[in-house]
Parts: C-alpha cells; sequence; structure tokens
C-alpha cells in the first residue's frame, strides 16, 4: 500500500518576539536539541502525525523540516495544511533555565520534546512557510 507523505518546513518558534502568555524564548535556547522528534496533532501525544526530520537555530528562529505520514490523522492533517487552511506550529519544552520579565519570562535554555502542528499557536509567525508531497511506499522494513 502507497500513499502521500508531507514534508514540511517552517519556524516552530521565532527569537525575541513575546508569544500570547507574555515568554520570549532567546537565541540558543534550543542548543543541544536533536531531531527526529515526535510530529503531534495539538500537542495531543496520543496524535502522532509524523516526526521532525532536521532542526536548527538560525538568525530567525528553530527552523524545522518535518515528514507527516500518509495514515490516520497524519493524512488528514496533510490535506489541511494542502488546503491551507492550517498553518500554525508550536512545540513542547521544558524549560531548563529562564528569568522573568514584566510580561512573562526570557526563556534561555529549553529541552525540546515535541513540535506540533496547531491551528492557532502562542507565538503567531510560528508557522509553516512551505510544503512537498512525496511518495511513499507502506511496507514492512526490517
Amino acid at each position: 500500500m502507497s500513499g502521500q507523505a508531507l514534508r514540511i518546513a517552517g519556524y516552530a518558534s521565532v527569537f525575541g518576539r513575546p508569544d500570547k502568555g507574555g515568554d520570549v524564548v532567546l537565541k540558543g535556547a534550543f542548543a543541544g536539541a536533536t531531531a527526529p522528534l515526535p510530529l503531534l496533532w495539538q500537542h495531543k501525544q496520543d496524535e502522532p502525525i509524523g516526526f521532525v526530520e532536521s532542526l536548527a537555530e538560525d538568525g530567525r528562529g528553530l527552523r524545522i523540516t518535518a515528514r507527516i505520514v500518509a495514515e490516520g490523522r497524519g493524512s488528514e492533517a496533510a490535506a489541511l495544511v494542502k488546503a491551507g487552511a492550517i498553518d500554525g506550529l508550536s512545540f513542547g519544552y521544558r524549560v531548563k533555565a529562564a528569568s522573568p520579565t514584566r510580561n512573562g519570562r526570557r526563556l534561555e535554555r529549553l529541552e525540546l520534546v515535541e513540535v506540533s502542528l496547531v491551528t492557532f499557536p502562542m507565538q503567531g509567525e510560528a508557522r509553516v512557510l512551505g510544503w512537498q508531497e512525496e511518495q511513499t511506499d507502506a511496507g514492512s522494513e526490517i
């Protein structure tokens, strides 16, 4: 059986911009983060839709490339991305170092746990910037 996987690229976080809760992620906060990581639907741990293939900090933020699988919720999520109905990205994390600010926190060092495709990202600029369909062969590899 084969289907259409979808590869997406975008920013899971943008540095120096406050999110809706007042937190600001600083450059270097994701130092040490590595792929692969789970790609979840709306931060739901029981709804994985793929995986993060690569991630890197650049001058703007945390840029990711991820693959949405062609089965189950992944198929639905891919269709929504292709239709332009959903393009938000977000991330799950544990705080390793932060300092308080008047309106939130400066997030200085984070443990990245997952990235999610979301309807309403906490950080408005955390978005899918592009996508590409890929043919996959669903089979058993050992």
